[in-house]
């Protein structure tokens, strides 16, 4: 793996990648960062956003959402609740869970008193961070 990581995205539904990649970008909880081959060693919570990694001069892109990320010198493994790739986003549904999110708040904000504000706005977050991701496959 001469100049290569070893990405792995881990999902409770399974393993989502497993390549050799050059390099990868991620929504940490801290910050966004970026790791490349013989990157020092380090772990992170990530938030509601996105991965990318590059290989063989392409980038690619992923929807993430919530997890950790252990990064070694030669391997970056994410370890996330659900991820999907771009072009397997349904934009869709992610307008539809946009519109329920939005409902939600606008609930709250009239006083409802039943609504959790919180999962309002992480299904706000993860729906929003979706269509930008698939509205960027499709600018391509």
């Amino acid at each position: 793996m001469d100049n290569k990581l070893k990405l792995e995205v881990i999902t409770p539904y399974g393993e989502l990648i497993n390549e050799e990649v050059d390099e990868v970008y991620a929504t940490g909880a801290e910050g966004d960062f970026g790791v490349f081959p013989g990157h020092c060693a380090f772990m992170t919570a990530l938030r509601i956003g996105s991965l990318s990694y590059k290989k063989d001069g392409q980038t690619h892109y992923i929807f993430i959402n919530r997890g950790y990320c252990e990064v070694l010198n030669d391997r970056v493994l994410v370890l996330v609740g659900s991820a999907e790739r771009i072009e397997e986003i349904d934009i869709e549904r992610a307008k539809a869970a946009l519109a329920r999110a939005e409902e939600r708040l606008r609930r709250a904000q009239a006083g409802e008193p039943d609504i959790d504000v919180e999962r309002a706005q992480a299904a706000l977050l993860r729906a929003t961070t979706r269509i930008q991701l698939a509205t960027r496959l499709v600018a391509k």
